[in-house]
């Protein structure tokens, strides 16, 4: 068939880009597969789709909103159109994963309560959910059909690349009136700082995968996420991080005080800046009083989810219901703290869900025969609940259904046997060391 010839060539063509990366022989470099990596590409980089629509074509924020979910769904087909009549794992194999069954149980039962969403426009909001349910299609479909670790980690590879091209935008971009990086409509700093930090937390991965040195991109992304001034996510990476290095045993005492004096140095670096935005912090608006607003979002919600505590107020239902906060008329997209914004919009069954994918993700995390590779993804999970104290998204998870379903399947492969071709994981030490920027990154 002509979908089969297509991908029999693309994978052709990955096998001439792969190459050796460590000399240890029990470890197998991963190739490179176009696809999902143009999709991490895309997954990040649909960050800015409005901020460009806006600036740099001047067109309305809603075609930047179109757009994004055109290009999401166009992945989606050309996708699909790879995946016709090839299929190395079943649908069935995927649904073993506890993790993967509560992913289709929360998207179900939002897709339901939009029959009682308060929502501004159905329409509107049934396309969001759909470009939610696309994003878990695309990754499904391509864990289908080609080996695990190669989507896995093209995939993570692509959003990487992504990250550090929209950092570097960030730091081309004007200020904001507070000192912080990007704009607070269309690609704010915690959009900018979440994106950074999530852009590191997987390159420490491949690196524990011992897939490539990527110490010249962590380094440049923790230096953004720092200068972004992110209080939230710079905290949840900061803690998280600390934990990590704390319970490797495997780092020499030196190799930490390294790390920490790298830590220090760059932070007092930015010593002034942080005065600086101190002083606005503490005299603009009526910041000083609500903790930027956040206490006045909460109560609001948290009023508004009791009125209809069961099932809660739909999908996609606080925007333009909650007012505006603050002498500049702040309107909030979500709840400001992922647990609130759940059981505002799902009520207890929200609440049940979001323990529901967290917690089988977790317990997955914690069957992982693979020391490295459990001590990374215990990070990132760490720094997902520390941020959905003071953050939540408005429709998905602060860890998107996506990647949930995507790292629940390399899970999955390393606890049932590794049949994908598991590998041996790298030390603490050697991710960790990259933040010095002493390590290059070998690009495929």
């Amino acid at each position: 068939m002509i979908a089969d010839r297509f991908w029999s060539m693309s994978t052709a063509a990955n096998a001439v880009a792969r190459r050796p990366l460590v000399s240890d022989e029990r470890t197998q470099a991963t190739p490179l597969l176009v696809t999902p990596a143009l999709v991490g590409f895309y997954f990040c980089f649909r960050t800015a789709i409005t901020l460009i629509a806006v600036s740099l074509l001047v067109l309305e924020s809603q075609t930047g909103a179109v757009a994004g979910l055109v290009l999401d769904f166009g992945l989606l087909l050309v996708v699909a159109f790879q995946a016709i009549g090839r299929s190395e794992r079943s649908l069935r194999w995927m649904l073993k994963s506890s993790s993967f069954r509560w992913v289709l149980a929360y998207l179900a039962f939002a897709l339901c309560s939009l029959a009682w969403s308060g929502t501004v426009s159905l329409p509107t909001s049934f396309f969001y959910w759909c470009g939610i349910a696309a994003d878990v299609a695309i990754v499904v479909l391509m864990l289908r059909t080609a080996p695990v670790d190669g989507v896995v980690h093209s995939l993570m590879k692509g959003y990487i690349w992504s990250a550090c091209l929209l950092a570097l935008v960030a730091w081309i971009m004007p200020v904001e009136a507070d000192l912080r990086l990007g704009d607070m409509d269309y690609f704010n700093t915690n959009q900018i700082g979440n994106l950074c930090a999530f852009g590191i937390l997987l390159a420490q991965y491949l690196m524990s995968r011992k897939d490539g040195k990527w110490g010249a991109e962590i380094t440049f992304l923790a230096i953004t996420l720092v200068r972004s001034l992110s209080k939230s996510t710079l905290a949840a990476f900061v803690l998280s991080e600390g934990i990590l290095l704390f319970r490797d045993k495997t780092v020499s005492r030196r190799v930490k005080l390294l790390i920490a004096t790298a830590a220090l140095i760059v932070g007092a670096s930015f010593w002034s800046l942080y005065e600086n935005y101190y002083d606005v912090y503490t005299n603009a608006g009526n910041q000083a009083e609500t903790l930027t607003g956040r206490t006045a979002i909460w109560a609001f919600a948290l009023d508004a989810a009791l009125t209809k505590p069961w099932f809660g107020n739909g999908f996609d239902a606080l925007w333009k219901v909650m007012p505006p906060f603050g002498s500049d008329q702040f309107e909030a997209r979500h709840a400001e703290n992922e647990v609130l914004q759940q059981f505002f919009a799902y009520g207890v069954v929200g609440i049940a869900l979001l323990v529901g994918v967290y917690g089988s993700f977790y317990k997955r995390i914690k069957r992982l025969p693979d020391q490295p590779m459990k001590l990374i993804l215990t990070t990132l999970f760490l720094f997902i609940v520390i941020r959905g104290l003071t953050e939540a998204e408005p429709f998905d998870l602060l860890l998107p259904l996506w990647a949930i379903t995507l790292i629940g399947a390399s899970v999955e492969t390393r606890i049932r046997g590794g049949q994908e071709g598991a590998t041996n994981g790298a030390s603490l030490s050697t991710q960790l060391s990259g933040f010095s920027g002493t390590a290059r990154s070998s690009i495929q």
